[in-house]
């Protein structure tokens, strides 16, 4: 029992989490709701790239093929995600097609789980007096069976499953619309001959300003040109970019380096990191001011009435750049894609009122790509309301795990892969690294009451630098001081570069987190 360990999610995080695991010596078991492993990644637009370039989207001990372009198409980053697994032999520990139903915790009972001063009761992941209970459908018999196992690792992402679907007065939703509406994950699991065919010809509108509003956007527009133009209906603007080089620099010199990173205050800094972090807040302004000229330049948004009121910097530690598709601005300028801001908008039978307006956008198929419930997906897979309350936090904080893995009042249990930054493979995989040490007995966590703590200083740094978006949990912008925490709590030099300018100055990466004893 000791041993054995549930993984929920073959995603990425799943993948390294199984990986990680399985190296210390234990018995993952890895359920996966659908028939593959690679998440998110197995249901994309026929359009989608890596956002990322793929130096900082790629596994510590598994490089990309020489042969992949710097932003690869969503084909090659499947394939690469399948030969990791392939590779480190991980897929026989998968049950494909296992529908997690629901988990609960078997043992001390809430009122003794919540007097504990030390996590689980020790300090440590297991507890001899303690199991999770992880009910499993089969999707194809759809018979259920029980496992008990005396580790769970959730693994299920913030960004699949559970649509985000915005509100509406009576009457004034969906069903008041004579034509058709759809979420963007329903239009991504189409295959692509389905999805072109599904929209062709339609007089379409697409309410979002993410990466995959963007895409659909990009595909109606390709569909049917400027005939049929696609609405494209947003509520804020954006910082998305057109490159990764603003005005010739690597955008990871600007902001993922130690440099970048001493511009901004840290949860836990000292009194100097502290002092430092204000003399140097003009640099935080101009550095973000830097790129934003560039993108403006680059793009025209002025000309089109699409410059952001927030900062660059304020998307970027909120996770909120997306690469802007190649000629998006082209196409509307030609007329193919019409941008049009709308805060609060509702249905009618022709299409879609703007508030404020009077004449509706008249449309034949609303694609809502807005999003999904991460933090709901999250909690409905506790039995117990008491675990589905703590896990979620407060509506008013960001979700509360200690080292964004470890809630303080949910024992034996981790989430990996919840958390975002500019590279949820190169994150996860540390978190993966860090939660295997932690199983391994490397080193023992501290009190209940210092984890929370710990966890509000992380609230109120993303509430600081995330603004409204905190709930996102996004550690973008401070990626290395986070990754110390973890180095630090595993015994590892923190300091992975050879010199002081490097350290100072160079971008930080996955391999530069590769095993050093």
């Amino acid at each position: 029992m000791e041993r054995k360990v549930a993984i929920i999610g073959a995603g990425i995080s799943g993948l390294l989490a199984c990986k990680y695991t399985l190296s210390k010596g234990y018995t993952p078991v890895v359920f996966e709701s659908r028939s593959s492993i690679g998440g998110v990644w197995t249901q994309t637009f026929e359009t989608t790239k890596l956002q990322t370039p793929r130096s900082i989207y790629q596994f510590s001990d598994f490089p990309w093929p020489s042969s992949v372009p710097e932003f690869p198409n969503h084909f090659q980053v499947l394939d690469y995600i399948v030969s990791y697994a392939t590779h480190f032999n991980l897929l026989p520990h998968i049950k494909f097609n296992s529908e997690v139903l629901g988990i609960e915790y078997e043992g001390p009972s809430d009122e003794e789980v919540q007097a504990w001063e030390l996590w689980s009761g020790t300090g440590e992941p297991f507890n001899s007096k303690g199991k999770w209970s992880i009910t499993v459908k089969d999707t194809n018999s759809l018979s259920t069976e029980v496992y008990q196992v005396g580790f769970v690792i959730l693994c299920v992402g913030q960004y699949s499953d559970v649509p985000k679907i915005p509100e509406f007065p009576a009457g004034k939703g969906p069903e008041a619309f004579r034509g058709k509406v759809i979420h963007s994950m329903e239009y991504a699991a189409m295959d692509f001959e389905r999805a072109a065919e599904f929209i062709k010809g339609k007089r379409t509108t697409v309410v979002g300003f993410q990466k995959s509003a963007l895409d659909i956007a990009m595909e109606c527009s390709a569909a049917n040109g400027a005939l049929n133009p696609c609405r494209l209906l947003y509520r804020t603007e954006h910082w998305n970019i057109p490159d990764s080089y603003p005005w010739g620099v690597p955008l990871a010199y600007l902001y993922f380096n130690r440099f970048a990173e001493l511009r901004v205050h840290k949860p836990g800094e000292g009194f100097f990191l502290s002092l430092l972090a204000t003399i140097l807040s003009p640099l935080k302004w101009g550095f973000s001011k830097f790129v934003e000229t560039y993108v403006n330049q680059k793009l025209s948004l002025a000309k089109f009435g699409m410059v952001p009121e927030q900062s660059f910097h304020t998307d970027i530690s909120s996770c909120l750049i997306s690469s802007m598709p190649e000629e998006f601005y082209d196409r509307v300028e030609k007329g193919s894609i019409i941008l049009k801001k709308a805060p609060k908008f509702s249905f009618c039978k022709e299409g879609i009122v703007v508030d404020g307006e009077a004449s509706p956008l008249e449309s034949d198929l609303v694609i809502l790509a807005t999003g999904f419930k991460g933090d709901e997906k999250l909690k409905d897979i506790f039995v117990s309301p008491t675990f589905q309350n703590h896990i979620i936090g407060s509506p008013d904080a960001s979700i509360p795990l200690f080292r964004q893995c470890i809630h303080p009042r949910v024992p034996q249990l981790a989430v990996i892969g919840f958390s975002e930054s500019v590279s949820n493979l190169y994150t996860s995989e540390m978190r993966s690294r860090w939660l295997a040490e932690f199983l391994d007995g490397t080193f023992k966590l501290p009190s209940i009451k210092e984890m929370e703590k710990d966890a509000e200083r992380w609230d109120q740094y993303l509430k600081r630098y995330s603004e409204k978006h905190y709930r996102r949990s996004c550690i973008a912008a401070l990626h290395i001081w986070y990754n110390d925490q973890l180095c630090k709590d595993m015994g590892w030099n923190p300091k992975r570069k050879k010199g002081f300018f490097a350290e100072l100055f160079e971008p930080y990466g996955p391999l530069d987190y590769r095993p050093i004893s």
